[in-house]
């Protein structure tokens, strides 16, 4: 199955530094545009659980 191209997002326009984000078969892929060598892969679902934490402030404590 083909890859689908990298996107990012529009609020990153500007800037060289953001995550991208991809399709390859049924899995997702993530990069930070400025080591785009190292790909992070998982599925759809792991990083709706992942967002979904982040978005609820889960991690907050850890910075």
């Amino acid at each position: 199955m083909p890859e689908s191209a990298w996107q990012k997002s529009s609020y990153s326009a500007s800037s060289n530094e953001c995550v991208e984000v991809r399709t390859v078969g049924n899995l997702v892929e993530l990069r930070e545009s400025d080591e785009a060598h190292l790909t992070l892969r998982t599925t759809p679902a792991a990083l709706a659980v992942l967002l979904h934490a982040l978005k609820a402030g889960e991690f907050d404590h850890h910075a």
